[in-house]
């Protein structure tokens, strides 16, 4: 026995047959439908774009740069890193974010799920906020945060707001962490302050020692006089021993090439001190010019990164705003009842083939059995 064969075709003498029952489902559809759709209140979207920036915290001479017209500007540019934007959409969707807003909005009240505390209250809002609430990625590499609501000036309130929120929330993770680099700063300039200050006082205290003051010229001053004096000695100790001269000028030249020649004789500038003290006063200078330039260096640089991290630069650029939307985003009121009455229609269409098909059955099974 071969089974019965259907077709869209066979259904029309159905649907002629059931024409008042399906169109009564059909009106019944349509009033259903646009009554629903009437009570469904409109419901608006707010979104916001942004840029997540890419801030080189870990090192805070890159916080700021200098441009030819001698103005610091801050250096951060927007950043499409894969973990810039996780980080982003991470702090967007946590709970304090939400927590944050929810408070702030009186969200409790707006949505009517009970009173703050209590925590089946606290759980039902946070999902209806997380439910209206969407962060993504765009193929632009930027951020879209968006929510909806019912109140459109809300929607756009709580998008700025959450917006704000995050940028707080990002600056905050790496806080911490820049204060501790800047206290380094501060410490390396103290430091080298502190070595500032011992190697000037040594230098003083050496050049005081062993006469050294700096002069230009003070070594060939040094050697100048003591040859002079010298050859004016010999020339007095000449003319001693020829019978002239005087012997109180000789010990006088003798005195004098003392006192440029030892330590003991008297000259603040002598050979000895000279001579002991040139090398070691020379190695001090060095390093005193050194540790100027390195202090100089390093104060520069604690100021500058105290100044670019005080500034609280923020750490997103923000494209464009929320606004509140001039249209709503759903229901779309056409679309529900359009939908209802197809979806009646199948519906009715099926269940009158399946009657349709299970009468005949049974017909044929009762005249199977009594033939007569």
């Amino acid at each position: 026995m071969s089974a019965r064969s259907y077709s869209l075709l066979g259904l029309w003498p159905l649907l002629r047959k059931w024409r008042r029952p399906v169109l009564g489902a059909l009106l019944l559809a349509i009033i259903g439908s646009v009554l629903v759709a009437l009570l469904l209140p409109n419901i608006y979207k707010s979104t916001a774009v942004f840029y997540p920036t890419n801030p080189e915290t870990i090192d805070p001479d890159r916080l700021v740069e200098e441009r030819s017209n001698g103005n610091l500007v801050p250096s951060l540019t927007p950043g499409g890193r894969a973990e810039d934007l996780d980080r982003i959409i991470t702090i967007g969707q946590s709970q304090p974010i939400a927590e944050l807003i929810i408070k702030r909005f009186h969200l409790h009240e707006h949505y009517k799920l009970g009173q703050p505390g209590d925590e089946l209250a606290d759980q039902y809002v946070l999902d209806e906020f997380s439910s209206n609430l969407s962060i993504v990625h765009n193929e632009r590499d930027a951020i879209e945060l968006t929510f909806q609501d019912k109140d459109k000036v809300l929607a756009a309130q709580v998008v700025n707001a959450m917006t704000q929120a995050i940028d707080s929330f990002n600056q905050q993770l790496t806080l911490e962490n820049r204060r501790k680099i800047i206290d380094l700063y501060r410490e390396r300039a103290n430091f080298l302050e502190h070595e500032h200050s011992q190697i000037r006082d040594s230098l003083i205290r050496f050049r005081r020692r062993y006469g050294i003051y700096g002069m230009q010229m003070e070594s060939r001053y040094l050697a100048k006089e003591i040859v002079e004096t010298e050859t004016a000695l010999r020339q007095a100790e000449g003319e001693v021993a020829a019978g002239g001269g005087s012997a109180a000028k000789v010990a006088g030249l003798r005195r004098a090439l003392r006192g440029l020649t030892q330590a003991d004789g008297g000259n603040a500038l002598n050979l000895e001190n000279f001579t002991a003290g040139n090398d070691e006063l020379t190695t001090l200078a060095i390093r005193f010019q050194d540790v100027q330039g390195r202090l100089v260096r390093a104060r520069g640089a604690y100021e500058t990164a105290r100044l670019a991290i005080s500034g609280k630069i923020s750490s997103i650029y923000v494209v464009q705003k929320a606004y509140p939307a001039a249209r709503k985003s759903k229901p779309i009121r056409w679309l529900i009842v359009v939908g209802s009455v197809v979806v009646t229609f199948v519906l009715a269409v099926v269940f009158i083939a399946l009657l349709e098909a299970y009468r005949r059955n049974a017909s044929s099974e009762l005249a199977a059995t009594y033939p007569d």
